[in-house]
């Protein structure tokens, strides 16, 4: 019970802070999709925390990310406290630069942005490899990875195969599980231990990252897993494994459909070949609308106490936040375990030998 009185004063810390962000503005600004997309897309800080101090003033509390721009073909680094925090264009090169909604544009020395008829900024954009919130997450999930199996991996080098306790008795039964109930079960015998080191990163790697985006306090907060590109780059890399350790039989079926009449070859082999690409295009999108899905939610719940402007509907709110919070809980596993499965199943319909 103690637990869920914590998560329920995150969220309503989470909850005082975002009325206040909204309250410092006009009531009639106040933008629904704008609030939420603020707070479900990336960014060149990282936030920590809002107050007041006892002069009244707001103070914005975050750890500065470096950014990184490719500009008249050399790199050029910066702080990202050098464009929150003042009005005027940084200097790169004999241009300037300013960072306008999280995206670089070059401008003259006043900072000029240049729109066309649709609103969009027709100024140009040097490339930007900086270390945004989202990236310094996933190195946040790669350290927090890394330290649970290495750690794992010398109490087993020091106890041998002795029965596991303290976090190795957490930790095996679920490295057992994607062995066992994942990666055996949908991977024929003779192939399937090969892939469980990449379908253990990838579960961990996925679920790690899911509970880092729903703490609502530093260093969690980021949406990595909402993120298109994340989710684009995993499905890459299933998509490698699924066809690079595709058996000849998997590729006989694919452009030549033995054993169906002619005719239907002609409208089967085409969808055949389209499957290669849309079973990980569906992996990637089931990913990302889940996990961003269960942000916006939330966000939104929260957000009817300025749409309706009433503090009587705030308990309902903050409840109705507190049960979906719980239930991203299970979302943040369910999701590492969908992707994990539907992985190790695609895998395991290309390296099967199936006879014609």
């Amino acid at each position: 019970m103690k637990y869920y009185i914590v998560i329920f004063l995150l969220l309503v810390g989470n909850m005082t802070a975002l009325s206040e962000e909204v309250l410092s503005e006009e009531e009639e600004s106040f933008d629904v999709i704008e609030v939420v997309m603020e707070h479900i897309s990336d960014a060149h800080q990282w936030h920590i925390l809002d107050y007041t101090n006892r002069h009244g003033d707001k103070v914005h509390l975050s750890m500065p990310l470096p950014v990184i721009l490719w500009h008249g073909g050399r790199l050029w680094f910066y702080s990202s406290d050098r464009f929150y925090h003042s009005s005027h264009p940084v200097p790169i090169g004999n241009d300037f630069v300013i960072l306008h909604h999280e995206h670089f544009y070059l401008t003259d020395a006043e900072g000029t942005l240049h729109f066309d008829q649709e609103g969009h900024v027709t100024n140009i954009a040097p490339s930007d490899f900086s270390i945004t919130q989202n990236v310094a997450s996933m190195f946040l999930s790669v350290t927090i990875i890394l330290l649970m199996f290495l750690s794992a991996g010398r109490a087993y080098a020091r106890h041998g195969m002795a029965p596991p306790k303290g976090f190795r008795a957490v930790l095996e039964p679920i490295i057992l599980f994607v062995r066992d109930d994942i990666a055996r079960a949908q991977i024929n015998k003779e192939t399937a231990d090969k892939f469980v080191p990449f379908l253990l990163t990838v579960f961990f790697f996925i679920w790690i990252n899911n509970l880092i985006g729903i703490v609502p306090f530093f260093p969690g907060g980021s949406n990595l897993s909402g993120n298109i590109s994340f989710t684009a780059t995993l499905a890459v890399f299933a998509f490698f494994a699924i066809n690079l350790f595709g058996s000849g039989s998997y590729w006989k079926h694919t452009f030549t459909a033995p054993g169906i009449p002619l005719p239907v070859k002609f409208i089967l082999v085409p969808l055949e070949i389209i499957g290669i690409f849309t079973k990980p295009f569906a992996l990637m999108i089931r990913l990302f609308a889940n996990i961003t899905a269960g942000h916006i939610i939330i966000l939104s719940l929260i957000s009817i106490i300025f749409i309706l402007k009433s503090i009587y509907i705030a308990p309902m709110s903050v409840v109705l936040s507190l049960v979906m919070y719980l239930l991203e809980l299970l979302v943040a596993v369910l999701q590492a375990y969908i992707f994990t499965l539907l992985t190790a199943l695609f895998i395991g319909m290309s390296t099967s030998q199936s006879e014609h």
